[in-house]
Order: C-alpha cells, then sequence, then structure tokens
C-alpha cells in the first residue's frame, strides 16, 4: 500500500472552494479546481513514490494487477478514480460503449489527428461507464425523460411545443431520435428565435401551478440559457431527467446516455477512459453527428444508481466488469481490510487514518494481499475501488 499523488485538473466550470475545503488547502483557490484524478490514465496519471502510475504498471503488470485482471483487461488499470467539483453546468456528453471506442479510436488514428487535438472525439480505445456518487447536494441532468413526459412538457412551453406531435407513443425510441436531432441540428436563426420564445414560455411555467417536475425542467432551461446564450444544448436539455442527489445517492451512466453534471461535489468512478462525444454547452468541440451515432435513444425512467447497505457499508450495485466501488464509514479505530486478488484505490472523503486525510487516495496492488487502513478518533470515511 502507498500514497497515491491525485492529478489536479483545473477546468472553467470547476470550483474555487468545493475541493479546497475537502482537503483543507487554500480557500478559495487560486483557480477553478474540477478534478482530481486517482489512477493510471496516460493524459494525467497519478504518482507513486515520484513515478506515473501508468509506469509502475507497465513495469510488472502482474504484480500490479494480479494475473486475473491482467487476463480480463490486459496490462492496464481498468478504473479511473476522480474527486469532481462543478460550480457550473458541464457538457452535455456521452460515452462510447467499448465496440464505439475502440473503433473510433482506430478511425482517428488512420486519420493522423493528433492525441492533444481539441477536434478529437476517442483519446483511448476504452468504453466509459461511470459513477458519480454525490458528497453534497449535487444536481444533474441525466438519460432521457419518458417520452409521454417530455411532451406533456413542450406542450407547455409555447414556442416549442410545435415539435411536441413528434411523439410517437407507438416508436418511442426513434421519437426521441427525430426531436433530439431535429433540435440539436436547427439553423441557427431558427435556434436563435426558438430559445428566445422557450425562455419566454419557461419564465411562466416557472411561476405558475405546474407539477414540481415541469418547474424545476423550466428552471433548468432558464439557469442554462443564461449561462451558454444561444447554445443549442440548453433546447436538449429539456429532454432529459433533471436528478437532485443528496450526500450519499449516486448516478450510474451507461455508455450512450446523454448527461451534464450541473453543480455539486462528488466522487466519480468510471472505466479508465476520457473519450467524451458533446452536445453543447461548451466551448470545447462539439460533434453532432458522432453524438447521435453513439446515444442510445431509450428512456432511463430511474437514473438513481441502486445500493446495498450493510451495517456501514454501502455497495452500489452498478452492471459492468470495469469497476466495484463500496463506500465504509467506519468509527474510531475500526478498520478496512483491502484483501482482493486484483489492484484497488482506496480514497478517504472525511475523517482520516494514519495514511490518509480527506481528499488524499492509496494505491493497493495485487501482490499487496493484506492492507489494512484504521480510522482515526474522528473516523473515516472510505471509498473501496477495485476490480
Amino acid at each position: 500500500m502507498e500514497h497515491l499523488e491525485g492529478a489536479l485538473r483545473a477546468y472553467p466550470w470547476g470550483s474555487r472552494t468545493l475541493l479546497a475545503q475537502l482537503r483543507g488547502t487554500e480557500c478559495p483557490s487560486a483557480a477553478p479546481e474540477a478534478e482530481l484524478w486517482f489512477g493510471a490514465h496516460p493524459a494525467a496519471p497519478s504518482l507513486v513514490g515520484g513515478r506515473p502510475l501508468d509506469q509502475v504498471i507497465a513495469q510488472d503488470p502482474v504484480a500490479a494487477l494480479g494475473e486475473r485482471v491482467v487476463a480480463e483487461h490486459g496490462e492496464q488499470l481498468p478504473f479511473l478514480v476522480k474527486l469532481l467539483a462543478a460550480d457550473e453546468p458541464l457538457s452535455i456528453q456521452a460515452h462510447p460503449s467499448k465496440e464505439q471506442a475502440a473503433e473510433g479510436f482506430a478511425r482517428e488514428n488512420a486519420l493522423g489527428i493528433p492525441l492533444d487535438d481539441p477536434r478529437r472525439n476517442y483519446k483511448d480505445p476504452n468504453p466509459k461507464p461511470e459513477l458519480i456518487i454525490a458528497l453534497t447536494p449535487f444536481r444533474a441532468l441525466a438519460g432521457f425523460r419518458p417520452p409521454q413526459r417530455t411532451r406533456q412538457l413542450f406542450e407547455s412551453l409555447p414556442g416549442i411545443e410545435r415539435y411536441a406531435a413528434m411523439f410517437d407513443p407507438q416508436q418511442p425510441g426513434e421519437s426521441l431520435r427525430a426531436v433530439f436531432t431535429t433540435l440539436i441540428s436547427l439553423p441557427t436563426g431558427l435556434r436563435l428565435e426558438l430559445l428566445d420564445e422557450v425562455a419566454a414560455s419557461a419564465e411562466s411555467l416557472r411561476a405558475g401551478a405546474a407539477e414540481a417536475w415541469m418547474r424545476d425542467a423550466a428552471e433548468t432551461f432558464l439557469q442554462l440559457a443564461e449561462r451558454y446564450p444561444g447554445d443549442v444544448g440548453a433546447l436538449a436539455a429539456l429532454m432529459l431527467n433533471v436528478v437532485s442527489l443528496q450526500p450519499g445517492e449516486a448516478l450510474f451512466l451507461a455508455a450512450g446516455r446523454p448527461h451534464a453534471y450541473l453543480s455539486g461535489l462528488g466522487v466519480e468512478v468510471m472505466a479508465n477512459s476520457d473519450n467524451v462525444l458533446r452536445g453543447g454547452l461548451t466551448s470545447k468541440h462539439v460533434d453532432v453527428p458522432e453524438l447521435a451515432r453513439v446515444l442510445q435513444f431509450a428512456a432511463l425512467e430511474d437514473p438513481e444508481a441502486p445500493r446495498t447497505q450493510s451495517g456501514s457499508t454501502t455497495d452500489f450495485d452498478v452492471p459492468g466488469e470495469y469497476f466495484r466501488v463500496s463506500r465504509h464509514h467506519l468509527g474510531a479505530g475500526e478498520a478496512l481490510r483491502a484483501d482482493w486478488d486484483g489492484p484497488a484505490v482506496v480514497l478517504c472523503t472525511a475523517g482520516g487514518t494514519a495514511e490518509l486525510s480527506p481528499g488524499q487516495a492509496v494505491w493497493i496492488p495485487a501482490s499487496d494481499t493484506a492492507a489494512n487502513l484504521t480510522a482515526g478518533e474522528a473516523g473515516a470515511d472510505l471509498f473501496y475501488v477495485r476490480v
């Protein structure tokens, strides 16, 4: 077990307070702090003993990862752990499946697009299913709302109501595809006119007697339209579930699920990838045709990730082969025994152990078969991530 020095990422949507307060560093920070990466992604590997973790793994993959993980995933760490802090909305985005990522990465390599080119969609050949666990109240857009409810919303918003008839209850998936691709591809003049019309009607809906979820959707649209004037992403957001998480609650986003994190601090665990297809609410590269190609045009009725509580341990019951996540709320003197046949990262978010303070993590290679972390007098909240 060794200390894992995270790689700090400063993006404009980050927070000057959330990560600083968690870590006990200067607050507010000099620049927005958006993400702290704990993993071996080549774009920003964490350090172990001053060495990049991807190089440590490459030196002895079996010792680092174990025979099972090498056989199943090759000589790379399959997951990436992050602390994510958002003061402003992230882009509306989706991530590719394993097959889509491999094909897209090979295609852009063949075209000679450098990995650091801002036009690049595929930074690696990996998928990016992801789990976000709230540490503070956390707001997000997650997955397509059931089309009959979005039709109800559109019919209540003069301007966009003319698109409501495109929702066919007999073809829900095709309806979502047709409406989404129509809105996101509007010519500039029509888009700006529609945004103005919807803004006026959303003001009325927000102040009226509509159902709470509809008022929340109108409020979210208005916030996004003000933050990103003229951006088509605000229209696309009207089709997505608005989700508010309390600390400890989580979202799981499988490949192809559209989403955008709006605000809050959370622990994010994903497959070891940085592949993002964006559709709006950003100044970064937007590739609408490629986004539409990877999207799952199916409603996500309940975006919240299921979890199982057993004493002081919470297991997040998400599908997939790339990671397993549990949260351990330890009292003073209680211990987490990290006994697994593969690699693990343990992240502290409150309290601490002899090895860890909030915002710090340790790397546990597969060869370390009996790592123990014991909570101090204040207890500890630990996230235990393994394959």
